[in-house]
């Protein structure tokens, strides 16, 4: 039984509907057999997704999208907390493989280290959709 849940703050108007997300979101971390917690995925302005950049990765300069694990090692008492997935619609080509390649990154994936393997499944999962 899944309870995952997944909120979606400031989703854009052009954006895809919310539910797609959510599904879009709950299929990436059951790739990685996460079920359960709670994740966040909110849609921020080119400003703050450069300034979460600069602070979280010393790059002074704005992404698509940065993923934020929160609980890790040592849970938080109360629902699992997943993490963050902060998606910039105006430098992201594709809000669905943003909230699909943030979501693998809360995973533990890591496409700047593992040889292809996370930009793969992240293409298999986005083909799985209509």
């Amino acid at each position: 039984m899944s309870d995952l849940e997944v909120e979606v703050v400031g989703l854009p108007s052009d954006a895809p509907a919310a539910a797609e997300l959510q599904h879009l979101c709950a299929l990436a971390l059951a790739s990685a057999s996460v079920h359960d917690g709670h994740v966040a995925i909110e849609f921020v302005t080119e400003e703050r997704i450069r300034q979460l950049n600069r602070e979280h990765r010393q790059l002074d300069e704005p992404t698509d999208v940065l993923s934020f694990e929160i609980d890790g090692a040592e849970p938080s008492p109360g629902p699992r907390e997943l993490g963050d997935i902060v998606i910039c619609p105006g430098r992201t080509a594709d809000i669905r493989e943003a909230v699909v390649h943030g979501a693998l990154h809360l995973t533990g994936m890591d496409h700047e280290t593992d040889h292809g393997e996370m930009l793969a499944l992240q293409r298999e999962l986005l083909n799985w959709m209509p």
